[in-house]
């Protein structure tokens, strides 16, 4: 995996900045699998993942909301059987941060360490 995974959120406050286009290109290069979408013009980070069952499904669930409740950044997260899908974006902010590409990295080592 990338450093990003060893890397911690930094706290975000209403009116910090954005990441810049080429940072998103940079920070975005890390972390491939994941789609950068917009959702009601919000930039978001967006990966699904396959799983044989609801119940390895919910496990991941669980695993993604214990690293998201443990930096203070939580992504919306849809769990259905078979399929994880997980969307990071910065709430206070209304786009993507750091933390965002942070967190899909420690995300995406989540699946690779199952």
């Amino acid at each position: 995996m990338t450093d990003l995974t060893a890397q911690k959120c930094e706290a975000c406050r209403v009116g910090a900045p954005t990441v810049t286009a080429q940072e998103r290109l940079e920070l975005h290069k890390e972390i491939p699998e994941w789609e950068i979408i917009d959702v009601d013009d919000v930039p978001q980070l967006r990966r699904a993942y396959a799983f044989p069952d609801f119940a390895e499904a919910l496990s991941f669930t669980d695993d993604v909301g214990a690293i998201a409740e443990e930096e203070g950044h939580h992504p919306a997260i849809l769990t259905e059987y078979g399929k994880v899908t997980v969307r990071w974006w910065t709430h206070k902010i209304g786009g993507l941060h750091r933390n965002d590409f942070i967190m899909a990295a420690r995300t995406e080592q989540l699946f690779e360490d199952l």
